[in-house]
C-alpha cells in the first residue's frame, strides 16, 4: 500500500513529531510511505526518514502534478496549512484526502475547501473531546461519521527511556511545562498557581516561552527558569523535571504530546480536569486532575512531599502508555480501518455533484 504524507518531521510541535512517529509505525507495517516536504525538508530530517524507508519528493504547489505515484494516491495532512492549499488540486488529481485536524476547531482554509467541495474522504482524530468538538462542525458540510476514525497519536515509546528523576525529601522539587509560544498554550494565572504550591524549595522550568509569553504571564518569580522554545530538547527537558503541571490560557488540549513525553520518561503530569486530559489521565493512579487552581497547586505539592506515590503514579503512568495508549498493534489497527475505507471508496464527490 503506497500513501503520501503532506509535510516533515520537525523538532518544534506536535504535528511535526507526531508525522516522525506516525511514518515510523507505517514503515514498521509495510506501507510504502512517500513524503511531500512543504516546502523544503531539512537535511538531518532527510536522512533519517531515509532510513527508515521513506521516498522524499521535493515538489512545489505548481508542480505537484509531476510528483510520481501522486494522482489516485492516498494523500494524509497533519495540521498542515500546505495540505489545505493544495486540497484543491489534490482532489481534482483524484487523491483520496485524509485530514489530521490536531486542534479542536475548524480553519479558515478548511471552511472554505468545504464550502467549495465538500468534507475530506476521512479524518483522523486523536481524542472523544476532538471528535465531538469536530464532528458538531464539519457536520454542515455533509460530513457523515462513518469517514470519522479514532486513532491515538503514533508514540514510539522505545524513544524515551524510564528514568524518574529521583527527589529526597527537603531537596530541590523542580516543577514546570513545554509548549510552544502561543499566547493561548499559556495561563496569565500560571505564577498565581506555582506560587501555591506549598513546598518550600520549590523550582520552575518552562521551556518554551518569548516576548509573547512573558508579556500574558507578566515577571516570572526568582525561583522560576523561563527558556526560550527549542533551548533544550525534550527529553533532556523533562529528565530534569519532577513532575509536569501544564495550565493552558485558552487552548483546548486534544491529545497532548507533552504529556506521552512526560509519561512516557517517568514525570507525573498535574493537568487541568478537561479536555483530551480526562483521556490521557486515570486521576490518582496515573497523573492528577485538578478542578480548580488550588487543587492544581495540591497536588503537585503532593507529589513533592511523597516520593513514594510519585513513583508510583510514574511507573502507573508507563505502564498504561505502553500497554494502551501509545500501544502500536491498536495505533496501527485504526489506520488499517481508515486506509481501507479510503481504498474501498471513489474520492468524494464535490459538495454541488453530491447534491445534485
Amino acid at each position: 500500500m503506497r500513501v503520501f504524507l503532506f509535510g516533515y518531521p520537525g523538532e518544534l510541535g506536535g504535528a511535526c513529531t507526531e508525522v516522525w512517529h506516525t511514518i515510523k509505525l507505517w514503515c514498521r507495517r509495510g506501507v510504502e510511505v512517500h513524503l511531500i516536504p512543504t516546502w523544503q525538508a531539512a537535511p538531518r530530517w532527510r536522512e533519517q526518514v531515509e532510513q527508515i524507508g521513506c521516498v522524499t519528493h521535493d515538489a512545489a504547489p505548481e508542480t505537484l502534478g509531476e510528483v510520481p505515484g501522486l494522482a489516485g494516491s492516498v494523500v494524509v495532512g497533519f495540521c498542515n496549512a500546505a495540505f489545505l492549499a493544495s486540497a484543491e488540486k489534490l482532489r481534482a488529481m483524484d487523491c483520496r484526502l485524509v485530514w489530521a485536524n490536531c486542534m479542536t476547531w475548524l480553519f479558515d482554509a478548511e471552511k472554505r475547501f468545504y464550502a467549495d467541495h465538500g468534507p475530506f474522504d476521512a479524518y483522523m482524530f486523536q481524542s472523544e473531546f476532538q471528535r465531538s468538538a469536530l464532528e458538531s462542525l464539519l457536520t454542515e458540510y455533509g460530513y457523515e461519521p462513518r469517514h470519522g476514525f479514532l486513532i491515538r497519536g503514533a508514540f514510539d515509546i522505545d524513544e524515551w527511556p524510564f528514568r524518574p528523576r529521583p527527589h529526597g525529601r527537603g531537596e530541590t522539587f523542580v516543577v514546570g511545562r513545554a509548549a510552544r509560544p502561543d499566547r493561548d498554550k499559556w495561563s496569565s494565572n500560571t505564577w498565581p498557581i506555582y506560587s501555591r504550591i506549598q513546598y518550600r524549595h520549590k523550582r520552575a522550568l518552562m521551556l518554551g516561552m518569548d516576548e509573547r509569553t512573558h508579556e500574558k504571564l507578566g515577571t516570572p518569580p526568582p525561583w522560576a527558569d523561563c527558556l526560550k522554545p527549542m533551548a533544550l530538547s525534550s527529553h533532556d527537558f523533562f529528565r530534569q523535571l519532577h513532575a509536569t503541571l501544564p495550565v493552558n490560557g485558552g487552548a483546548r488540549e486534544n491529545w497532548p504530546r507533552a504529556g506521552l513525553e512526560a509519561m512516557a520518561c517517568g514525570v507525573p503530569i498535574v493537568a487541568q480536569n478537561a479536555w483530551g486530559w480526562r483521556e490521557m489521565i486515570v486521576h490518582g493512579e496515573t497523573g492528577f486532575l485538578g478542578d480548580c487552581d488550588e487543587e492544581l497547586a495540591h497536588y503537585t505539592a503532593t507529589l513533592a512531599y511523597d516520593e513514594e506515590l510519585r513513583l508510583h503514579i510514574a511507573e502507573n503512568a508507563r505502564q498504561r502508555l505502553e500497554t494502551e495508549l501509545a500501544d502500536s498493534s491498536r495505533i496501527w489497527s485504526g489506520w488499517q480501518r481508515l486506509f481501507a475505507s479510503v481504498n474501498e471508496e471513489q474520492p468524494m464527490p464535490r459538495l454541488e455533484e453530491a447534491e445534485a
